[in-house]
């Protein structure tokens, strides 16, 4: 099973305790150890994906349940009216990231934050947060904002502004639980609905006009 390489110390720490406390004679906490390195790595997985061919398709940045689906007045990112597709990644999603759309990083955004619950709607604007804003071949602009939840202590980006990137690349992930907020465009058609769950990078959340 393909793992991201972000995992790689947390589970070889997770292993060598496990070994260490069975080694140890300790069989309750090392079955309880045994465990946790089951969790890591499947935290950590990191599938590949049927990615669609059509560039003009916006696909999920991330794996979990659509909790939002709303028209926003949007002045941070896109500076007007947008719809805001809001996904909540479980500590049981694969929480690596991928691009939603092809075209150019325009602009990467970090601020740090706090750590509301990533279902909760304050946890857009209050906790830590990484934003990556895009433009595609035409010109038009979308933003999507890994959101760091309750458990989540750490964004990873690979993005930096002027990469030219495809739909469906990995970008990064966050660690723990949390939160991918997508800012699109008034004029896309939206293609889902919360409630639904979604799978990064194959997954079509939307369509440009």
């Amino acid at each position: 099973m393909p793992l991201a390489r972000e995992g790689y110390p947390h589970i070889i720490g997770a292993v060598v305790l496990t070994a260490l406390l069975f080694f140890l004679g300790w069989s309750l906490a090392a079955w309880l150890a045994l465990a946790l390195a089951a969790f890591t790595i499947s935290f950590f997985r990191d599938p590949e994906r049927d990615i669609p061919s059509d560039p003009r398709l916006i696909l999920a940045p991330a794996d979990g349940k659509v909790i939002g689906v709303k028209p926003v007045q949007d002045e941070r990112f896109l500076n007007g009216p947008a719809t805001l597709v809001s996904i909540f990644m479980s500590p049981l999603n694969v929480h690596v990231n991928r691009v939603p759309a092809t075209g150019r990083v325009v602009d990467v955004r970090y601020n740090a934050g706090k750590y509301f619950r990533a279902f909760a709607d304050k946890a857009s604007l209050d906790n830590e947060q990484n934003a990556i804003v895009m433009e595609d071949a035409c010109g038009r602009r979308l933003c999507f904002v890994q959101i760091a939840g309750f458990l989540a202590r750490r964004i990873v980006c690979y993005l930096h502004p002027g990469m030219d990137v495809e739909h469906g690349q990995r970008c990064g992930m966050i660690l723990f639980g949390s939160r991918v907020d997508l800012y699109v465009p008034p004029a896309v058609h939206v293609r889902v609905r919360v409630g639904e769950h979604a799978r990064g990078g194959e997954t079509v959340i939307a369509e440009w006009p």
